[in-house]
Order: structure tokens, then sequence, then C-alpha cells
């Protein structure tokens, strides 16, 4: 059985997406050990609390970025984590976290990476006139949206959307991405050469 953190500032319906896709067994041999907050405020730990699992809010306001991710990081330890997932986290990682963890931490980002990389990228491509946008899993670095990826889905930008039915339908392309990537990740039936993941057959 693999350990899986779940780190969030937010709602986290991908951590919600997550936790429904073990439910169903749709991942398979996962269960989310603990999920942490830096926001006491998130509905996603009253979520996860509210579904029996362990939330932990470890506040990062008023905190040196080392001193925080120490507490993380000691708090994933403990836990006995072997894959992280980022749901809505909203803190860049140290280069020091993501050394703690290598080729353990996904994040999903909901554009087609590298476009659209950092915040409201549904935003940044319906105003750039995209046609086909989307999301990217990929794994974790020490640069902003940038590691190996591992999974992307494609979404049509129809004449009809704005930026908010766009992000919808991303996101629930989301949802199946993440359970896709986490999959393939726990399997370790990947192989990465240089930037690319080809999946083993």
């Amino acid at each position: 059985m693999h350990n899986l953190g779940i780190l969030l500032s937010g709602r986290g319906s991908n951590f919600v997406a997550i936790a429904d896709s073990i439910d169903a067994s749709r991942i398979a041999d996962a269960r989310i050990a603990v999920v942490i907050s830096n926001k006491a405020d998130a509905p996603g730990i009253a979520t996860a609390r509210q579904r029996a699992l362990h939330g932990v809010v470890i506040p990062s306001k008023g905190r040196s970025r080392a001193e925080h991710d120490r507490e993380v990081v000691a708090t994933l330890q403990q836990h006995n984590v072997d894959l992280i997932c980022l749901a809505g986290y909203m803190r860049l990682l140290s280069p020091w976290f993501v050394q703690q963890f290598p080729r353990r931490i996904l994040n999903i980002h909901p554009s087609l990476l590298p476009a659209f990389p950092g915040l409201e990228a549904q935003e940044q491509a319906f105003a750039y006139g995209v046609k086909v946008s989307g999301c990217t899993v990929h794994f974790v670095d020490e640069e902003l949206d940038h590691g190996p990826i591992i999974v992307q889905k494609t979404v049509s930008v129809l004449d009809t959307d704005d930026e908010h039915t766009l992000a919808k339908r991303i996101l629930e392309q989301e949802h199946i991405a993440y359970a896709e990537a986490i999959n393939m990740v726990l399997k370790g039936n990947f192989e990465i050469a240089g930037r690319r993941l080809k999946q083993k057959i």
C-alpha cells in the first residue's frame, strides 16, 4: 500500500478527485496518509477531516520559507509518504524541499505546459486566443511548472467559451489526468530520458 501526501491551500478539488478515485479503485494500492495545508481556513482541510482523513495545518504566514518547509517535510516523513500530490498548493517549494523527495512530487497545472505557466493559466490561454488548451501533470523540480511531463489532456476552446467555462472543462480533465499520472508513477512503468517520459509497455 502506497502512502500519498496531499498539499493544498484552498478547496482542493483535485484532492477530492484523488480521494474519490482511490475509493472507486481507479487508483490502486494507495491511501491518503496525510493532507497538509498552509492555511487554517482552507476548505480542503475541512473536507479531509469530514472524510476521516488526517488533516494538518502548518501555517506559512510570518514564517521563513526554510522553517515552514522543514516542518512540512518532517510531517510528510512522519507519515511515511511515498508520493506527494500538490492540489492547489499556492506556495513554491524550495529546492531543498524538492531534493528530499526526488521524482516523488507531482503537480497539476491547467495549461498545456510549457505554455502559460504560473497563475491564472486558463485566463492567460483564453486571452491569448488559443484554440486548444488543457492540463498537465508533471514531476516537480526546482523551477516553476517545469519538471518532466507525465500526462497531458487537451480541451478545445469553443467560440462560446469565456475563461470560466473553459476553466470548468479543463478542471474535469484535470481530475482524470491526475489519477492516470498517479497510477503510472506508483506502478513505476515509465522511464525518463532527458525531459521525455516514456511509458513502458
